[in-house]
C-alpha cells in the first residue's frame, strides 16, 4: 500500500466528518476519566490565531505512553475545534499498526494520519507530506520518540527519531514550536493489561502544553546559522545528518525541561 501523495489529500468534508467525530468521542472520555488536569493549552490555541498562520505552520511534539495518545489527548481541547480543518491536527502513523486493511487505511487517511513506514529511514514520502503541510500553514503533530515507551515513563524522553530534525530542517519557515507532555494516559491502556484488552481504563490524565516563544526562537537561530553557514556552498551528506540531529538535540532538551517542569509542579 502506498504512501498518500503530496498532491493527493482527503475529502476536506469526510476529513472534517471524521476527525469532529473522534474529537467528541475523546472529549468523552477525558470528561469521563477519574480527572483530567491540563495546564497551558491557551498557547495552542494562540497559535491558531495567529494571523501570519498561512506562512508559519505549528508542529506540536510529546511523549509517547499509550496507543491511545492521540486522538485522546485531543479531547482537551475546544469542541469548536473538532469540526475546523485549520484547528485539526495532521500526524504521523505507524503503516505496519494503522494501515494493514483497506478500510483501516481509508479510515485513519481521513483521520489526518499520514501513513509512515517504521525503519526506512527519515527520507520518506511521509516526511514530505508534513513538511507540505506544515508548509501550507497547518498544524503537524508528531511523537519523536517514534513507538509507545511505558518501561520508562521519564523524563528523561530519551534519543528522539531524527524524522522532527528533518521536518524543522526542510520546512520553508520556521513553525511554531510547542512541546506538549502527557501523564496518567499509560494507565488507559497499560502493556500488561487484562481482559477486556481492547478497552480503555478510566485513569487521572494529565497534559501541558509549554509557552513555545523560547523553544521557536531557539530553532529559528539554530536554521539561520546554517543557511549561513550553507549559503555560498553544498553541504555534504553528513553535514546535512549533523544539522537534523542538532535541530532533533533541541526538541529533545525542550521536552525535557517540560517534563521536568510538570514533575516538580506535582510532587
Amino acid at each position: 500500500m502506498s504512501t498518500l501523495p503530496v498532491t493527493t489529500l482527503p475529502n476536506p468534508f469526510v476529513t472534517s466528518l471524521t476527525v469532529g467525530i473522534g474529537g467528541l468521542i475523546s472529549k468523552a472520555f477525558v470528561k469521563l476519566a477519574c480527572s483530567t488536569e491540563v495546564v497551558g493549552s491557551e498557547h495552542l490555541i494562540n497559535a491558531w490565531k495567529e494571523e501570519n498562520r498561512v506562512r508559519r505552520g505549528i508542529l506540536t511534539v510529546s511523549n509517547h505512553i499509550s496507543v491511545l495518545d492521540d486522538p485522546l489527548m485531543w479531547g482537551v481541547l475546544p469542541m469548536s475545534s473538532f469540526f475546523n480543518s485549520r484547528q485539526s491536527r495532521w500526524t504521523l502513523g505507524a503503516r505496519d499498526i494503522m494501515f494493514t486493511r483497506p478500510s483501516h487505511a481509508t479510515f485513519f487517511r481521513n483521520g489526518k494520519v499520514i501513513d509512515t513506514i517504521r525503519g526506512v529511514g527519515v527520507y520518506q514520502e511521509a516526511l514530505d507530506v508534513a513538511i507540505e503541510r506544515l508548509n501550507a500553514g497547518e498544524w503537524v503533530h508528531i511523537f519523536p520518540q517514534g513507538f509507545v515507551r511505558q518501561e520508562t515513563l521519564g523524563p528523561p524522553v530519551g534519543r528522539l527519531k531524527w524524522g522532527v530534525g528533518r521536518l524543522l530542517a526542510e520546512c520553508q519557515n520556521t513553525p511554531t514550536v510547542i512541546p506538549v507532555w502527557i501523564n496518567g494516559f499509560e494507565n488507559v491502556m497499560p502493556a500488561e493489561r487484562g481482559f477486556p484488552r481492547f478497552l480503555p481504563r478510566l485513569a487521572n490524565l494529565h497534559i501541558a502544553f509549554d509557552d513555545p516563544s523560547r523553544l521557536t526562537s531557539s530553532l529559528e537561530e539554530q536554521r539561520r546559522l546554517w543557511r549561513d553557514s550553507a549559503s555560498d556552498r553544498k553541504p555534504t551528506l553528513e553535514e546535512w545528518r549533523g544539522y537534523h540531529a542538532e535541530l532533533t538535540s533541541t526538541i529533545e532538551q525542550g521536552m525535557n525541561y517540560l517534563g521536568n517542569k510538570i514533575s516538580l509542579r506535582s510532587e
